[in-house]
Protein backbone atom coordinates (compact mmCIF):
# COMPACT_ATOMS: atom_id res chain seq x y z
CA UNK A 1 0.00 0.00 0.00
CA UNK A 2 1.43 3.44 -0.89
CA UNK A 3 0.76 6.95 0.41
CA UNK A 4 -0.99 7.58 -2.99
CA UNK A 5 -3.68 5.30 -2.77
CA UNK A 6 -6.77 6.83 -1.89
CA UNK A 7 -9.55 6.05 0.77
CA UNK A 8 -11.87 4.68 -1.80
CA UNK A 9 -9.24 2.77 -3.33
CA UNK A 10 -7.82 1.44 0.17
CA UNK A 11 -11.84 0.35 1.16
CA UNK A 12 -11.83 -1.45 -2.11
CA UNK A 13 -9.40 -3.43 -1.24
CA UNK A 14 -10.51 -4.07 1.70
CA UNK A 15 -13.95 -5.29 0.17
CA UNK A 16 -11.86 -7.55 -2.04
CA UNK A 17 -10.07 -9.38 0.76
CA UNK A 18 -13.32 -9.88 2.82
CA UNK A 19 -15.32 -10.70 0.07
CA UNK A 20 -12.87 -13.96 -0.75
CA UNK A 21 -13.74 -15.32 2.83
CA UNK A 22 -16.66 -17.04 3.02
CA UNK A 23 -17.08 -17.54 6.73
CA UNK A 24 -17.50 -15.18 9.45
CA UNK A 25 -14.75 -16.90 11.69
CA UNK A 26 -12.28 -16.49 8.76
CA UNK A 27 -13.05 -12.34 8.33
CA UNK A 28 -12.79 -12.11 12.41
CA UNK A 29 -9.14 -13.97 11.95
CA UNK A 30 -8.33 -11.65 9.38
CA UNK A 31 -9.49 -8.55 11.20
CA UNK A 32 -7.14 -10.06 14.00
CA UNK A 33 -4.29 -10.36 11.96
CA UNK A 34 -4.53 -7.08 11.01
CA UNK A 35 -3.94 -5.73 14.22
CA UNK A 36 -0.57 -7.70 14.61
CA UNK A 37 0.78 -5.22 12.02
CA UNK A 38 -0.37 -2.07 13.51
CA UNK A 39 2.06 0.23 14.05
CA UNK A 40 2.27 0.61 17.75
CA UNK A 41 1.98 4.18 19.70
CA UNK A 42 4.61 5.79 21.04
CA UNK A 43 4.44 4.95 24.77
CA UNK A 44 3.54 8.93 25.85
CA UNK A 45 0.74 8.38 23.95
CA UNK A 46 -0.77 4.82 25.94
CA UNK A 47 -2.60 7.17 28.44
CA UNK A 48 -5.71 8.30 29.40
CA UNK A 49 -5.64 11.74 27.73
CA UNK A 50 -5.32 9.13 24.21
CA UNK A 51 -7.90 6.88 25.04
CA UNK A 52 -10.91 6.81 22.60
CA UNK A 53 -13.96 7.17 24.43
CA UNK A 54 -16.96 4.85 24.17
CA UNK A 55 -14.74 1.60 24.05
CA UNK A 56 -15.55 -1.41 26.21
CA UNK A 57 -11.57 -2.11 25.50
CA UNK A 58 -9.00 0.29 25.99
CA UNK A 59 -8.24 2.09 22.46
CA UNK A 60 -5.28 4.48 22.27
CA UNK A 61 -5.45 6.32 18.81
CA UNK A 62 -2.32 8.56 18.52
CA UNK A 63 -3.18 11.30 15.60
CA UNK A 64 -0.12 13.35 13.60
CA UNK A 65 0.68 15.45 10.79
CA UNK A 66 3.47 15.26 8.50
CA UNK A 67 3.58 16.61 4.64
CA UNK A 68 0.05 17.67 4.75
CA UNK A 69 -1.30 14.27 6.08
CA UNK A 70 -2.93 12.53 8.91
CA UNK A 71 -0.68 9.56 10.24
CA UNK A 72 -2.42 7.68 12.82
CA UNK A 73 -0.94 5.19 15.14
CA UNK A 74 -2.75 3.19 17.51
CA UNK A 75 -3.31 0.14 19.81
CA UNK A 76 -5.60 -2.02 21.86
CA UNK A 77 -6.28 -4.39 24.53
CA UNK A 78 -8.32 -6.24 22.64
CA UNK A 79 -7.25 -8.62 20.00
CA UNK A 80 -10.74 -7.65 17.93
CA UNK A 81 -10.93 -3.90 18.98
CA UNK A 82 -6.80 -3.97 17.80
CA UNK A 83 -7.80 -5.34 14.33
CA UNK A 84 -10.62 -2.87 13.85
CA UNK A 85 -8.32 0.34 14.50
CA UNK A 86 -5.51 -1.43 12.44
CA UNK A 87 -8.67 -1.43 9.92
CA UNK A 88 -9.26 2.39 10.30
CA UNK A 89 -5.50 3.11 10.37
CA UNK A 90 -5.23 1.52 7.21
CA UNK A 91 -7.60 3.21 5.18
CA UNK A 92 -7.31 6.46 6.99
CA UNK A 93 -3.92 6.96 7.72
CA UNK A 94 -1.57 9.16 5.30
CA UNK A 95 -4.30 11.11 3.45
CA UNK A 96 -5.26 14.95 3.38
CA UNK A 97 -7.15 16.01 6.53
CA UNK A 98 -10.26 17.02 4.80
CA UNK A 99 -10.55 13.86 2.97
CA UNK A 100 -10.19 11.95 6.52
CA UNK A 101 -12.39 14.05 8.20
CA UNK A 102 -15.42 13.52 4.99
CA UNK A 103 -15.30 9.86 4.29
CA UNK A 104 -18.25 7.99 4.45
CA UNK A 105 -16.54 4.76 4.95
CA UNK A 106 -19.41 2.56 3.17
CA UNK A 107 -16.39 -0.16 3.43
CA UNK A 108 -17.87 -1.04 6.94
CA UNK A 109 -21.48 -2.18 5.35
CA UNK A 110 -20.16 -4.03 2.15
CA UNK A 111 -17.81 -6.11 4.08
CA UNK A 112 -20.47 -6.70 6.62
CA UNK A 113 -18.70 -5.69 9.60
CA UNK A 114 -21.32 -3.35 11.11
CA UNK A 115 -23.91 -6.44 11.41
CA UNK A 116 -21.37 -8.86 12.36
CA UNK A 117 -20.33 -7.08 15.48
CA UNK A 118 -21.43 -7.29 18.90
CA UNK A 119 -23.54 -3.58 20.24
CA UNK A 120 -20.64 -2.97 22.31
CA UNK A 121 -18.12 -3.64 19.29
CA UNK A 122 -19.99 -1.74 17.02
CA UNK A 123 -20.49 1.65 19.56
CA UNK A 124 -16.30 1.29 19.96
CA UNK A 125 -15.62 0.99 15.69
CA UNK A 126 -18.20 3.83 15.82
CA UNK A 127 -16.44 5.57 18.71
CA UNK A 128 -12.56 5.41 16.78
CA UNK A 129 -13.83 6.47 13.59
CA UNK A 130 -15.73 10.06 15.03
CA UNK A 131 -12.23 10.49 16.84
CA UNK A 132 -10.04 10.22 13.56
CA UNK A 133 -12.45 12.32 11.78
CA UNK A 134 -12.23 15.17 14.81
CA UNK A 135 -8.52 14.89 14.48
CA UNK A 136 -8.77 15.23 11.11
CA UNK A 137 -10.88 18.20 11.03
CA UNK A 138 -8.84 19.52 13.39
CA UNK A 139 -5.64 19.41 11.18
CA UNK A 140 -7.85 20.70 8.33
CA UNK A 141 -8.57 23.68 10.38
CA UNK A 142 -4.85 24.28 11.35
CA UNK A 143 -4.04 24.10 7.73
CA UNK A 144 -6.59 26.57 7.00
CA UNK A 145 -5.01 29.28 8.69
CA UNK A 146 -1.63 28.34 8.25
CA UNK A 147 -2.06 29.51 4.51
CA UNK A 148 -5.24 32.11 4.76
Amino acid sequence: MSAADTIAERESEIVEEFSMMDEWLDKYEHIIELGRSLPLVDPEFRSDAWKVKGCQSQVWLQPGFENGQVVFKADSDAAITKGLVALMVRVLSHQPPNAVASAPLAFLERIGLREHLSPTRSNGLASMVKQMKLYAATYAAKEGTNHG
